[in-house]
């Protein structure tokens, strides 16, 4: 497993810049076809057993390597408060984008989630005190507003569901700031293992509420596995793009995670986005990119999007 997840540098002939600009293109189209497939098992089951069973996958594949590589040796780092403040913020994310994508088109809740980045910026300047300035604070408006016209509350074709999704972003963002104030000695990967066990036993006892267990098939069974396999694929792209070239080049190409939503929306569910939404999606993209850019303009390391969980969206765990 480790060998799997070890960067290497590609052989492909094209430069740095580019070859990350790939390799996160093809991240995000397997964080997208993993959600597809969530998608696709609420159709048959519950989303609380969604979790679980998806759970139970992407659990055993992150402990047995946090085991591999040491990260469990010192459990006691579990108590520390801003876990529980990471593992509640993930929890929530995922119980409200789950049961919002079971509900809404595939395309709707990813282009929703594309505010992340403007979400995590807003919350960082309010609750940490970062220096935000005013083109970034009228792009973080005009993104919400593109938000509020895909929801578009008291107009025809409002679900209630959008509003999990805009809920889900609230509580990525609670997820992501608490992550970046975990001290650095404690292990990324037993944050990511405290993570994936709590979200799989909030499936567990969602499982009754929901409705109840489902029997698997063969097929749904192989599916879950297909999904925890992207996962490994998704954040092994993830981590090689962010090794290759300009983080600031690359960043922006997370949003290709909404044209894989479109894409697969469209062929998978043949769900076809209306105007409003394809407005809404436009706005928000290119407001996230103006911040993305005024971060590069004003020299900072870190863009907004890379402070963000890997697909935009909980962390699929």
């Amino acid at each position: 497993m480790a060998k799997i997840l070890q960067t290497r540098k590609c052989s492909l002939p094209l430069s740095p810049n580019l070859r990350g600009a790939l390799f996160m293109a093809v991240s995000m189209a397997a964080f997208t076809a993993n959600d597809a497939i969530s998608k696709m098992m609420s159709l048959s089951m519950n989303m609380g057993q969604v979790m679980l069973v998806r759970g139970l996958f992407a659990t055993a594949m992150v402990i047995l390597l946090a085991w591999h590589r040491g990260a469990l040796k010192r459990p006691s780092h579990i108590l520390h408060p801003l876990m529980a403040v990471r593992v509640a913020g993930e929890v929530g994310a995922t119980v409200a984008f789950l049961v919002a994508l079971a509900h809404l088109p595939l395309a709707n809740v990813s282009a929703v989630m594309q505010a992340l980045p403007l979400a995590v910026t807003m919350g960082a300047a309010l609750v940490f005190g970062e220096s935000v300035g005013w083109r970034r604070w009228v792009a973080i408006a005009v993104g919400f507003t593109g938000v509020m016209i895909i929801i578009r509350p008291g107009f025809e074709g409002f679900s209630a569901y959008s509003l999990l999704a805009l809920a889900s972003v609230g509580c990525c963002a609670v997820r992501d700031l608490a992550t970046k104030r975990i001290p650095s000695h404690i292990p990324t990967l037993l944050v990511s293992t405290v993570t994936a066990l709590s979200v799989t036993l909030c499936g567990a006892l969602l499982i009754g509420p929901m409705g109840g267990w489902t029997p698997l098939s063969t097929g749904e069974t192989g599916a879950f596995a297909v999904a925890a396999a992207l996962l490994l694929v998704g954040y092994q792209f993830i981590i090689m793009a962010m090794r290759e070239g300009e983080i600031s080049f690359i960043a922006p190409f997370r949003y290709t995670a909404l044209l894989w939503a479109l894409l697969l929306g469209y062929l998978v569910f043949g769900d076809r986005p209306d105007q409003a939404m394809i407005i809404g999606a436009v706005i928000v993209v290119a407001s996230g990119l103006y911040a993305l850019y005024r971060e590069r303009i004003l020299g900072r390391r870190k863009p907004a999007a890379e402070s963000t969980g890997p697909a935009m969206a909980p962390d699929g765990m």
